[in-house]
């Protein structure tokens, strides 16, 4: 990948850069700008050549959000002109990844920029496309992402955690396959745990679980795994710290419990190198405990630490706990596509 250090005399040419600003929103107010910032020193690099900036971003899933309350809160950073496209996602063309729409974007730019680690696992227009018809290069969040991955992949060291939560199973499925091998401890928590305590036999009541069918029956089998001895459950409207035998058929499993933390925290102490993706509970729900006690505990750790995914970011933002950490990636499941497979579409359209 080329990076943006080598771009030279760029004073007036128009730069397309495509970021992440799929940034929580409420009352048309952004709640957690850590992508926003993470952006800030390619597009201040850009500036200060002369550059014009052009902004491209998508907001949600559907493409019916207004960026507008991402321009005022970028106002806030950026006192240069500056534009910033309307969501890229309102257009078909972006998620078919249109050709002639791809073109379209790329005429209306001299340069191009990928600075949105965290959606070049997509194969959108905006990812792939645009660098087909410019110069295109890695902004500098980009390539700290594609060092610090690409480090845990290549140069592991040990004793190694990999602490896995979130949801979408069948996502994390092909990492815990990988990381069950390259890691010395694998600690499995979030929704995914419903489905290795199912078909451990345990009850798990009305807790999220994915009903395919995935044959897990060898990595349950390894020492490696490490699943949680006790979790917060939902019994009506409190909640309940219980041993995982104890969960009843009416509860809902929010998040791993006391002992479970407690045990976390010993492996935290002798491991020298931490990998962790997605949210240990479901914190919206009163889930949140565990991921926060544990983040610190990592914080408190002389382990090299490389934290990911969207939930989990804005938890460490919230506890403006970004620095005591080795690295905190952006990226989602952006991050776990590099993790499994060394690269990314996004990564690709830029060699």
């Amino acid at each position: 990948m080329k990076s943006i250090k080598n771009l030279k005399n760029i004073k007036d040419k128009k730069i397309l850069v495509r970021v992440d600003f799929n940034v929580p929103i409420k009352n048309k107010k952004v709640l957690d700008d850590f992508r926003i910032k993470k952006a800030l020193p390619t597009i201040k690099f850009l500036q200060k050549k002369g550059a014009k900036v052009i902004l491209i971003s998508h907001l949600g899933k559907e493409g019916t959000e207004s960026m507008k309350p991402v321009a005022l809160c970028l106002k806030k950073y950026i006192k240069k002109n500056i534009t910033l496209l309307e969501n890229i996602r309102k257009y078909p063309g972006e998620e078919k990844n249109d050709p002639k729409f791809a073109k379209e974007l790329a005429e209306t730019g001299d340069i191009y920029v990928n600075e949105a680690f965290s959606v070049s696992h997509r194969e959108h227009a905006s990812v792939v496309g645009i660098p087909k018809y410019l110069p295109s290069y890695a902004g500098f969040q980009f390539e700290e992402e594609v060092k610090n991955l690409s480090n845990v992949v290549k140069n592991s060291k040990h004793p190694f955690l990999f602490i896995l939560g979130g949801a979408k199973f069948s996502t994390k499925i092909p990492l815990i396959k990988k990381y069950i091998k390259l890691a010395d401890y694998v600690f499995v928590g979030g929704a995914i745990l419903n489905d290795f305590l199912k078909a451990k036999g345990y009850e798990i009541g009305k807790s999220l679980v994915d009903n395919s069918d995935y044959d897990i029956s060898s990595i349950l089998k390894d020492k490696k795994l490490i699943l949680p001895v006790d979790v917060i459950v939902k019994s009506g409207n409190i909640l309940v710290n219980k041993k995982i035998e104890e969960v009843d058929k009416n509860e809902i499993i929010l998040d791993i419990g006391k002992e479970s933390i407690k045990l976390v925290e010993e492996y935290i102490k002798k491991s020298k190198l931490i990998l962790w993706n997605g949210p240990l509970g479901k914190y919206e729900d009163g889930g949140d405990v565990g991921t926060k006690k544990i983040l610190k505990a990592i914080a408190n750790s002389k382990a090299e630490s490389i934290i990911g995914g969207g939930d989990i970011v804005s938890v460490i933002s919230k506890l403006k706990l970004e620095k005591k950490f080795s690295f905190v990636s952006t990226g989602g499941g952006a991050t776990l596509d590099y993790l499994a497979n060394g690269t990314l579409p996004g990564i690709k359209a830029l060699e």
